[in-house]
């Protein structure tokens, strides 16, 4: 009994030998399968995630119209600003004015306006009435053919540098852009748009001259302020 007994106790040793080192083996196979599958993925989602970095450094996206309230209607942009503001940047209120009609007349716009007054009627309609502003907006809408909507940009800021310091470029352009519907003096949609160029400090007249600060500021203000109305592309990564 006791020979049967030891023998019986030998086998089950080996037994649990065998299957300890069959257990250490195929833990080691998973660590190893699983150590390698961890690496393909992490590689992979590295080079993914490189990949779509690249993508959005260099690519654009689809923004949608904020204010769709232009489709199918018909309308006029006017611009005010101060006096003082004209003064030091003649010509800022005819260009926006001119630019914004320009892009929110355009066919391609989704949503797409109904009709338009042009850019030179609605400022032949300034020139021709000095007292304009205090006039109610229902009264101006008028005057401006009966348009649907009335666009009203109220430029608040525009300079191209700090005051006081004509060495370094810093410029910036504020305004309100406010949506008048017809038979109301409410606004249907009102933003703010504040916009910088060259948007980087340390640059002065040696880099860059007074036009081309004026001309990239301006772009991006009527960018901003028109982007407003219709869907447009964007960069990922947007430098205003």
């Amino acid at each position: 009994m006791r020979k049967i007994r030891a023998t019986a106790a030998a086998a089950g040793m080996k037994s649990m030998t065998g299957m300890t080192g069959m257990t250490a083996l195929t833990r080691t196979t998973l660590v190893l399968t699983s150590l390698a599958i961890l690496g393909a993925a992490t590689g992979g989602c590295a080079l993914v995630g490189g990949m779509a970095a690249v993508y959005q450094e260099t690519s654009t996206k689809t923004v949608p119209a904020e204010f769709v309230g232009l489709e199918g209607k018909s309308f006029a942009v006017i611009v005010a600003a101060d006096r003082s503001l004209q003064g030091d940047h003649p010509g800022l209120l005819e260009a926006v004015s001119v630019r914004m009609t320009e892009r929110l007349s355009a066919s391609t716009n989704l949503p797409r306006a109904g009709g338009f007054v042009p850019a030179a009627d609605v400022l032949s309609f300034q020139y021709n009435n000095p007292g304009w502003e205090a006039r109610p907006r229902a009264e101006l809408m008028e005057s401006l053919g009966k348009v649907d909507r009335l666009i009203f940009v109220d430029i608040l800021d525009y300079r191209l540098h700090e005051p006081g310091n004509m060495y370094q470029w810093d410029g910036v352009a504020a305004g309100t852009i406010s949506v008048i519907g017809r038979g109301t003096e409410t606004a249907l949609f009102q933003r703010n748009v504040t916009v910088r160029f060259p948007g980087k400090s340390g640059l002065g007249p040696d880099d860059l001259n007074r036009t081309q600060v004026t001309s990239g500021l301006l772009s991006r203000f009527i960018d901003r302020a028109s982007w407003l109305f219709y869907s447009h592309e964007e960069p990922y990564k947007p430098e205003y």
